[in-house]
């Protein structure tokens, strides 16, 4: 069982005292047998859009609160198996993208160093590429499984090479992704050119539009996901506004059309259960953008499937222990 896990709410209730993820402990220091910490990236100066992306760690960890310990849906209680700390927040520079890309990597590294997983609250989209630098000088390029409305594959913004629409096609450039391994999956909405779609395919992305993942259906996405990633280390990126703004209106470039939460609860299992998982990040939560916090709610909620599905290898591990060991 997991030595750093949440406090158990039967015993101090869920609204009181300190609000870290899932009221995991605190820790700046990383302790040594744990699995992920998870990360606050406060910075949304590359967005293009609306801005607000900073306090969206904050609203992710408030909502997070609801969590219980176990997972009906993937029947495991993912503190029996794994072990993790919230690691507050990495202190950006506001205002400064280069800068704060500084601060994103060398926040990471000493949590990446330790074979940690390290799940981000973003944050807007292009603190992803200051986190796929950091994955890369542990492991190597990554495989990217990307759940978007957007590819985030422009060339540049007004002239300058970072900001939310620009990540991947920089982590191409610079040699961090297994390119053949990626995949973008529900790409939709209005673009600024008629070959915006097919650019991000000449890059080397798969990439299933939303069109394209209605006609196929969850099963068959996941499939995809599954054969195109294959055993490859791999870092899943859910920007929020993959899910549709009925059910996640706090976000800062909205699309409509998009799959509900279930649907996308549902995606989620089945297409990452059982991946090489290096690390997670969650991006794009506007807080200001929704009062009813249905946003912040879903985005905690994504990340315990995320944490659940890092139990759910651990388990898979020690259960093939188990049987070569039995079998001497």
């Amino acid at each position: 069982m997991g030595k750093y896990k949440p406090r158990d709410p039967l015993k101090i209730p869920r609204f009181a005292d300190i609000r870290t993820f899932w009221r995991l402990p605190y820790m700046k220091e990383i302790p040594t047998n744990i699995d992920f910490a998870v990360v606050g990236i406060p910075f949304d100066t590359g967005a293009s859009y609306r801005v607000g992306a900073r306090y969206g760690p904050e609203a992710i960890r408030s909502q997070s609160l609801i969590l219980r310990s176990h997972n009906p849906a993937l029947d495991i209680s993912p503190f029996d198996y794994c072990s993790g700390v919230d690691y507050g927040d990495i202190p950006v520079v506001p205002g400064y993208i280069e800068d704060s890309y500084k601060k994103i990597e060398e926040g990471l590294l000493p949590i990446i160093d330790k074979g940690v997983i390290p799940i981000a609250l973003g944050g807007d989209h292009s603190i992803t590429l200051a986190e796929l630098r950091a994955m890369t000088k542990r492991h190597g390029p990554v495989a990217l499984v990307q759940f978007d409305s957007h590819t985030d594959t422009d060339p540049d913004y007004y002239g300058h090479k970072y900001n939310h629409g620009t990540p991947f096609i920089r982590a191409v450039e610079e040699g961090l992704l297994l390119v053949e391994h990626s995949i973008q999956v529900g790409i939709r909405g209005s673009t600024y050119s008629k070959d915006e779609i097919e650019k991000a395919r000449k890059l080397g992305f798969e990439v299933v539009t939303a069109e394209e993942m209605y006609k196929l259906g969850i099963d068959e996405v996941a499939k995809r996901i599954q054969e195109r990633v294959g055993d490859a280390k791999v870092f899943v990126t859910f920007d929020i506004d993959f899910v549709d703004p009925a059910y996640a209106p706090g976000t800062g470039t909205p699309e409509v059309g998009g799959p509900s939460s279930r649907e996308t609860l549902e995606l989620v299992r089945k297409g990452l259960k059982g991946l090489n998982f290096v690390g997670f990040d969650l991006v794009e939560v506007y807080p200001q953008y929704d009062p009813s916090f249905i946003t912040a709610l879903l985005a905690a909620h994504i990340i315990f499937e995320f944490i659940s599905l890092i139990a759910l290898n651990k388990r898979e591990k020690q259960t093939r222990k188990s049987v070569k060991t039995s079998q001497g």
